[in-house]
């Protein structure tokens, strides 16, 4: 049996990850390829857990250092549970958010060095990587004009603008760095665009 493709989906607040990665599942689903859906933080019982210390405005105050083992505390449950059984059985795993958030929000946004990410990256994943993320991109403003039509924000979504561009800025320089692995959907068009371009990425794949 071959082994299944991990696709991520990638981007600030309000970009659109929820809306896409359900149109992408509908897409595979009607192609009959057999997939599981998940996110991050989250994806097992004890992952949704952290998730939900992690995105909480009542947790005591988490420091920087503490949110990014917390991270991939998460990741590391996901990993064993959930993506690599999946994989390994030859599902294909749509994921919301992956480790380049965590470069994206930890490293940009907290500023945490690149370096100590690359270590628990490596310690947490091992040789396991995303074959292909999909990085939805639009102006900083607009993702937030949308995300605030979700209700009330979570610790993350409080976030000052200035944040937001830093992680918008890290995400950015992901795509510099991974073009072959990453890439960049303007999600500031046309929803029906938006899709068609997430299509022309993924056909590839399909061959």
């Amino acid at each position: 049996m071959s082994r299944g493709k991990f696709i991520t989906f990638e981007g600030g607040e309000g970009v659109g990850k929820t809306t896409n990665v359900a149109f992408v599942e509908n897409y595979f689903q009607a192609r009959k390829i057999s997939l599981v859906v998940t996110r991050e933080p989250g994806g097992t019982p004890l992952a949704e857990k952290l998730r939900t210390l992690l995105l909480s405005k009542k947790s005591e105050a988490i420091s920087e250092e503490a949110e990014l083992l917390l991270m991939f505390a998460a990741r590391a449950q996901h990993i064993k549970h959930v993506i690599e059984p999946a994989l390994a059985r030859g599902d294909w795993v749509i994921c919301d958010r992956f480790t380049d958030a965590t470069y994206a929000y930890q490293g940009g946004g907290r500023n945490m060095k690149i370096s100590t990410i690359e270590g628990l990256e490596n310690l947490v994943q091992g040789n396991l990587r995303p074959d292909l993320t999909l990085l939805l991109d639009a102006p900083v403003k607009i993702g937030m004009e949308r995300a605030g039509k979700r209700g009330a924000f979570d610790r993350f979504e409080s976030e000052t603008v200035q944040f937001f561009e830093n992680v918008r800025r890290a995400y950015l320089l992901q795509v510099e760095l991974h073009p072959q692995r990453i890439k960049l959907i303007k999600a500031n068009q046309p929803l029906a665009d938006v899709q068609q371009a997430i299509i022309n990425v993924l056909s590839p794949l399909l061959r």
